[in-house]
């Protein structure tokens, strides 16, 4: 599970403003305010009146804005005074005014497309990269109701693109970045609580042979796997023994094993064994496709409409 972060640069530069903070301070006192998804706010506000030299009264004043998160309709209306101008948490401040129009246009889309349950106003979300100009947002996976770490992030930046193009031309951007290395981390935890390992079969059966110079018969019933798009492989080995090749099946996950003999290959067919099932039987060439998509294996590129499928059943 996941929930999404959203915040208006300009918003928070507003805020700062309102406060009292000094410009020259914004960007320090924004990195500050971004670690509230990790720290309290008693920590934040000892940082930036210790380490950063903002007086404890400002501090005050941010801390009553940025502790602030929620539905968005519902922080938003609260901060606009609720249809009252004159209780707007902004006064007439027309950075912060502008950026909350901007917020109610997002707002109205995201619910037009059924998506703004998905999301939380969140006055702490600062993102520290100065560049950001407008909207800026943070995916977060969830542990419970415990945060276990950003996923991705993001925002508007209106001028960035603009370095490097001709003067007076304005590209603005609206960008994204995932965590790879943090989703792949999350992904094998998932792996090791759902089935106790992270190992995942690369292939759906591994074709092994019985005797020598058997390399030509494995090459074949791998041509007729890869001609009906099953993902499969064989030793390249000349004279793989058949234990080890069932050790690394086994090994891999690898669920069906394909085996000839000198006999099978006089008369046309093989062996299939269900790894999983423990069961074997002996099929002929003609057939064997059809019994290995008898007993679920999956076309390459077809894993997604079969999961569909099942789905539907």
């Amino acid at each position: 599970p996941h929930s999404h972060t959203l915040n208006h640069r300009r918003l928070l530069d507003a805020i700062l403003d309102i406060c009292g903070v000094p410009a020259d301070k914004f960007r320090t006192i924004c990195s500050a305010v971004d670690k509230l998804d990790k720290e309290p706010w008693s920590e934040v506000k000892r940082e930036m009146v210790e380490d950063k030299g903002l007086e404890s009264e400002v501090a005050d004043k941010i801390g009553a804005f940025v502790v602030k998160k929620g539905e968005p309709w519902t922080l938003y209306n609260e901060l606009m005074g609720n249809g009252d101008a004159s209780k707007c948490a902004f006064g007439t401040h027309a950075g912060a005014n502008e950026a909350m129009e901007d917020l109610r246009i997002l707002f109205e889309y995201l619910e037009a497309m059924d998506k703004l349950k998905f999301i939380s106003f969140d006055l702490s979300l600062a993102r520290g990269l100065d560049y950001y100009t407008g909207v800026i947002y943070e995916a977060v996976c969830m542990s419970g109701n415990t945060q276990v770490g950003s996923i991705g992030g993001g925002g508007r930046y209106d001028n960035l693109v603009s370095m490097f193009q001709e003067a007076g031309k304005v590209t603005p951007c609206v960008g994204v970045s995932v965590g790879i290395e943090r989703v792949f981390t999350l992904m094998e935890a998932r792996l090791r609580e759902e089935q106790g390992t992270i190992k995942q079969p690369n292939v759906n059966v591994l074709v092994a042979s019985v005797g020598a110079n058997m390399m030509v018969e494995r090459m074949k019933l791998a041509r007729i796997l890869w001609d009906a798009n099953i993902s499969a492989e064989f030793s390249q080995q000349d004279n793989p023994k058949l234990k080890y090749e069932l050790s690394n099946a086994l090994e891999r996950a690898i669920p069906f094993m394909v085996i000839v003999g000198e006999d099978e290959a006089k008369e046309g067919k093989c062996k299939v064994k269900d790894l999983a099932a423990k069961t074997e039987e002996t099929v002929t060439r003609e057939d064997l496709v059809k019994v290995l998509r008898s007993k679920g294996v999956v076309p390459v590129g077809c894993e997604f409409a079969a999961e569909l499928l099942a789905n539907e059943d």
